[in-house]
């Protein structure tokens, strides 16, 4: 791993500090940084902890990556400027591993309506190819994790489902559905295909002209959050892939997901190929801004176990009718309460970004606290979520921030901050 640091890539806002102390069997290297997202605040690791690597590990290293542990998997968190891979998704082109997202399928009679006990998102009435947004809850309605359920067929046309779930979350998701398995005696059949798959996402304004020629059937008629079982042409080395149209950049594009042993191959593949259209690869650096700029939250910090769908500002996907599933009727309880937090956008004055835990203050007290926070490379300004006390939530609102000691003003701005041309 390399211990050079590009100063051109930190944004003028990024500091790291790289040890590399090399002093026998263990290697240890601590990551300080201040930006990527606040995910990557303070990172030590030892090159002797059983960190999971995906199956693009040494194509990543092959690559130049610069690697750091992420949810308990050793990712890529940028292969040469933040700013550079994340304006070629904006623009052209990003392929990102996200193979360390959790993949789980649901086999079965009884798969439609034990899914509908477990997520917030009415399951019953997905139709073949629907991919909807959900959460699984704790009894007081508090995010477990937020997840993509999805309704696919294999060959001979039986459907099954496709749960995909937060990395960091995928021992914990996994165990709510096999203890909730064991009790209802359900007729399904699970499984944890994680590790013995691979997942890229191709996100871009031109992602869609590049995959377009190597799909059977094509994807251009795949709607959004939809997907399917597809056949590939060559030169792609795979035949067959799973690809879903979802995204966590705010840009059109698609996940692929192939055999663990396929996605080297086709991440090269799709790399070479996407060079002409501006193709860049994107580490989680790039992906974390990506996400703050389309408003999309973040595990761990907009939403977790003391937050519900409501405070979060995604009650769009909670059912609190028809089947029920745990948390249910706690966010019957909540819908008829006065909120007193909830999520909003905000923009920061100046040019330095809030992180992760600054208070915010109007009319002399602290009203809330900012939860993500980056520097964004499209709109040229530092940008911020968190939560408000809900007589400061509205649009125009007049804030301040404690940045570090220092106050910045700010307003309270719509979600999501970036809406890419249709």
């Amino acid at each position: 791993m390399s211990t050079t640091v590009n100063k051109s890539d930190e944004l003028n806002l990024y500091s790291y500090l790289l040890h590399l102390d090399n002093t026998g069997a263990v290697s240890t290297i601590t990551l300080l940084a201040f930006g990527f997202g606040q995910w990557l605040k303070f990172v030590t690791f030892h090159t002797t902890t059983q960190m999971l690597n995906t199956p693009l590990y040494n194509w990543h290293l092959s690559r130049s990556a610069r690697m750091v542990e992420f949810g308990g998997w050793a990712m890529p968190v940028q292969y040469s400027s933040v700013i550079e891979e994340h304006n070629a998704t904006r623009n052209a082109i990003g392929l990102t591993d996200v193979s360390h997202m959790g993949r789980f399928t649901f086999d079965g009679g009884g798969a439609c309506a034990f899914l509908d006990s477990v997520l917030s998102r009415d399951v019953t009435s997905l139709k073949l190819g629907q991919i909807r947004y959900s959460f699984v809850l704790n009894e007081n309605a508090g995010i477990l994790d937020d997840v993509l359920i999805g309704m696919l067929a294999r060959e001979n046309q039986q459907p099954y489902y496709l749960l995909v779930v937060n990395a960091s979350n995928r021992d914990k998701i996994k165990t709510v559905i096999e203890n909730q398995l064991a009790a209802k005696k359900a007729d399904v059949t699970f499984a944890d295909n994680t590790e013995s798959s691979a997942m890229l996402a191709l996100q871009g304004a031109k992602a869609v002209e590049l995959l377009e020629p190597y799909v059977v059937g094509g994807v251009k008629t795949l709607k959004y959050y939809n997907g399917k079982i597809a056949e590939l042409r060559s030169p792609l080395p795979v035949h067959e892939a799973v690809i879903t149209r979802t995204g966590y950049t705010g840009e059109d594009g698609f996940e692929i997901t192939v055999p663990a042993n396929c996605g080297g191959p086709l991440a090269e593949t799709l790399r070479t190929f996407g060079e002409p259209f501006g193709l860049k690869l994107v580490g989680l650096g790039a992906r974390d801004t990506l996400r703050l700029e389309a408003g999309m939250p973040l595990y761990g910090h907009e939403l977790s176990e003391t937050v519900n769908p409501f405070e979060a500002g995604l009650a769009y996907a909670c059912c609190l009718d028809g089947a029920d599933y745990t948390g249910r009727d706690a966010l019957r309880r909540i819908a008829n309460l006065q909120l007193e937090r909830v999520r909003v956008g905000i923009a920061i004055e100046g040019r330095k970004p809030a992180r992760e835990g600054c208070p915010i203050i109007a009319d002399g007290k602290q009203i809330g606290i900012t939860t993500s926070g980056s520097y964004s490379p499209t709109l040229d300004r530092p940008i911020a979520m968190g939560f408000v006390s809900p007589e400061y939530s509205s649009q125009g609102q007049m804030l301040q921030i404690d940045i570090r000691g220092k106050i910045s003003g700010a307003v309270v701005v719509p979600l999501p901050f970036y809406n890419r041309q249709a």
